[in-house]
């Protein structure tokens, strides 16, 4: 039995571009409606044909919807749920697929007064946007984290983590602080330290005469990589886990200056113990089905 027979996604970006393709490959009778604040954006979904209906408004595609995803900024949810909230049909779940979830779960539930919200945050993506950039396998085998409030009926919690077992993900539930904790390591603080370094590569380049980029190893072209990530995203990501991620980049920067000491005062030993601990944290990501042994990370030469 299908979880939800009518879903709307707002926003066709990369998340919401692949769930449509996953719905439209993994869920064929599903009534999808889609909408995207741009005008260029909903004329391209029209083109490639990843949804049942392409709506002009926000409020227009989320008419008899059972589920509404918001695949938008974290920073514009707000206005999005207010934009929809006279529409909603009654008992309709309103969730979304941003990276922070405290903030989420306050400004969505402040913006829609008796609405059901569950948020969820698919831990999945590349450094591709837009509506090109989607693909149906992008959640496969990949978390699905849910962060319902206390007053939510458990089925609905369940409900809603059918929905995304169908289309690929495996589901976890957590509490929504724990879950802006947890990402901040995960997710949030890489992100931050990529733009840093790929910043100060920047810097430099005019001092090295151009060889940062043309020398540039697979570790900077890793980091170049995740720093090309949505920056409207990113933006709105740090600026609403800010507790989480300056408490852990408070962290970062402890370690970071006894990793400097070791390496000031040649201490091998506690470098090698450093690296030794770390090599095995790849292990188990690996283990885990969270990648892959692929030579040079996967790359295509």
């Amino acid at each position: 039995m299908l979880a939800y027979s009518r879903v709307a996604i707002i926003g066709m970006g990369l998340i919401g571009s692949s769930l449509a393709r996953a719905i439209r490959a993994r869920l064929p009778t599903v009534r999808l409606t889609v909408s995207d604040a741009s005008p260029e954006v909903r004329a391209r979904v029209a083109a490639l044909d990843l949804a049942d209906d392409v709506a002009d408004g926000a409020g227009a595609a989320v008419i008899d919807a059972e589920l509404v995803i918001l695949a938008v900024p974290v920073g514009a949810m707000a206005a999005v749920a207010r934009d929809i909230a006279a529409d909603l049909a009654p008992g309709a779940v309103v969730s979304d697929v941003g990276s922070v979830k405290a903030r989420v779960l306050a400004d969505l539930t402040d913006a829609l007064p008796g609405v059901i919200v569950i948020p969820a945050h698919p831990v999945a993506g590349t450094e591709k946007s837009g509506p090109d950039a989607g693909f149906a396998s992008l959640f496969a085998d990949r978390w699905c984290i849910l962060t319902p409030p206390p007053q939510v009926d458990a089925w609905q919690v369940t409900r809603l983590g059918d929905f995304w077992t169908a289309v690929g993900a495996r589901v976890e539930v957590m509490d929504a602080h724990h879950h802006d904790r947890v990402l901040a390591v995960t997710s949030h603080l890489p992100h931050l330290i990529a733009y840093s370094i790929v910043g100060t590569a920047s810097d430099l380049e005019a001092v090295t005469q151009s060889e940062v980029i043309k020398y540039s190893a697979g570790g900077f072209r890793d980091f170049t990589r995740i720093a090309a990530s949505d920056p409207v995203m990113w933006r709105d990501v740090f600026l609403a886990n800010r507790e989480a991620v300056l408490e852990l980049l408070g962290r970062f920067t402890e370690d970071l200056v006894a990793l400097q000491r070791a390496i000031r005062w040649s201490d091998g030993e506690t470098l090698e113990a450093l690296f030794t601990r770390t090599r095995a944290i790849r292990r188990s990501i690996i283990d885990q089905g969270q990648d892959t042994e692929e030579p040079d990370f996967g790359r295509k030469h």
